[in-house]
Formats: C-alpha cells, sequence, structure tokens
C-alpha cells in the first residue's frame, strides 16, 4: 500500500492573497479563506488534482525553489497567450539558468517560481503516441 498525497503546502507571507492569486491562475477554488488567515486552502472544484495549502511562516524566501509546479497550458490554448496572461496577472520572468528552452520560467508575486510548458496536454498525447 503507498501513501496517499493529500496537499502540497506552501509557505507564505500572506496565504490568503497568494491563494487568491493561484487562484485565478489555476481555475481552483479557494476552499477555506474563514479562518485567521494563518492558513488557506485551494483546489480543482472538481477534485481532479492534489489541492495546495497556503501556510504563514514569518521568514523570507532566500533562495530558490526545491520544488515548484509545471504548469501546461490547456487545450484550445497554446504557450504564448497563458503567458501573456499570466504576466497580465503579475507573474514576473525568472532566469535560475535555464539557457535555451522550450519553457517558461516564472515567479509568482512572493517571489515562488513555476514553469509554463510549451505543449497542450492534447500536444503530449499525441507526442506520446506517435
Amino acid at each position: 500500500m503507498h501513501l496517499i498525497v493529500s496537499q502540497l503546502s506552501i509557505d507564505a507571507a500572506d496565504p490568503t492573497a497568494l491563494a487568491r492569486w493561484w487562484s485565478r491562475v489555476l481555475g481552483w477554488t479557494v476552499t477555506d479563506e474563514e479562518g485567521d488567515g494563518e492558513e488557506v486552502e485551494l483546489a480543482p472544484a472538481d477534485g481532479s488534482a492534489t489541492g495546495w495549502l497556503f501556510v504563514r511562516v514569518p521568514d523570507e524566501r532566500r533562495v530558490k525553489n526545491r520544488l515548484h509546479p509545471d504548469l501546461r497550458p490547456p487545450d484550445g490554448s497554446d504557450q504564448a497567450t497563458e503567458l501573456a496572461r499570466l504576466l497580465e496577472l503579475g507573474a514576473t520572468p525568472v532566469d535560475v539558468g535555464q539557457q535555451d528552452v522550450t519553457w517558461h520560467v516564472l515567479a509568482d508575486p512572493e517571489g515562488n517560481e513555476f514553469c509554463l510548458l510549451r505543449s497542450t496536454p492534447a500536444d503530449l498525447a499525441r507526442a506520446q503516441a506517435g
């Protein structure tokens, strides 16, 4: 028997603001905003993915993340469209030494890195089938 991932916890200076930002990025729902703002949950409404828990921490982030999400454009969109949308929402480009790659490294408003991949799920399925 294997363990089940309950959620991904993310340290944040302002859990509510960061959860709301990621909600706009992912289209997920902030599921627990009732408490004292020390922990805020975010999850897809259909339960299709493991939720994220934003937890208030007093210390500032100082180094590159050891873990980060890789995001894929949805079918019907593309990397350029999603990049423009993410930048409009306040994401910032980040250079982590990635050189010449097909993805974009970005940071959320608190500086947490994430990657925007090039292919959609349909593109990926075609590549794996072919």
